[in-house]
């Protein structure tokens, strides 16, 4: 008996673009969506499997509600090596509850694995497919610098850790563009599940040249 598995879309994209807007969008469009954010929310939470270890590693940086984001953020922020510690912490974990969610929909032809450092983390392997969700820089910048407690400084830091846009465009399989109107970007996303879905059913012909 053959195994069976989804085709693995890989959607990412760099801060402000809207990519949590697209996953809702393909969710809409009937393919289920592994938010790796959402997951170490959860996983952070109070009774999370990260928090014990967590706080082993970083003192005073959880409580009975979990752990506490801005404290843990201030022991790692422009620090590499607290950051890799913490990665090693949380990267495993995430990896395990990803092929939790790969088996539960092993049926399906296609999931979305969202995941912010796709690129980054040189995790492009993990999928067969790569959506790079994007905007112009101006819409980036305005997204970003209005969300509560976000700085110049901050953003420029957040900026110099990820892949510019660019590139990440061009080592997309697919690239939504997510400058215009929520129903221009709403229309792209359905267009490309159809044709993804149509490709699975009707494999394009290979070339010969």
């Amino acid at each position: 008996m053959s195994e069976q598995r989804p085709h693995i879309i890989g959607l990412t994209g760099s801060i402000g673009m809207g990519k949590s807007t697209v996953a809702a969008m393909f969710e809409i469009a009937g393919v289920p969506v592994f938010d790796a954010d959402a997951e170490v929310r959860r996983m952070q939470a109070a009774g999370g499997e990260l928090v014990p270890g967590i706080e082993s590693a970083f003192p005073g940086s959880t409580d009975d509600a979990g752990v506490i984001r801005d404290a843990l953020g201030a022991k790692v922020f422009a620090d590499p090596d607290a950051l890799a510690r913490l990665e090693m912490i949380v990267h495993p974990a995430v990896g395990r509850a990803r092929q939790r969610f790969l088996e539960a929909n092993a049926d399906e032809p296609l999931v979305v694995f969202d995941i912010p450092l796709l690129f980054e983390k040189d995790l492009s392997g993990l999928v067969d497919s790569i959506v790079v969700v994007s905007a112009p820089a101006e819409i980036q910048r305005e997204r970003v610098l209005a969300r509560p407690g976000m700085t110049e400084d901050k953003f420029a830091h957040i900026l110099g850790l990820q892949l510019p846009d660019a590139a990440k465009r061009a080592r997309a399989d697919y690239v939504i563009e997510n400058g215009g109107t929520l129903d221009e970007t709403a229309s792209q996303v359905h267009a490309l599940v159809d044709k993804l879905r149509h490709d699975l059913r009707d494999p394009p012909a290979a070339s010969d040249s």
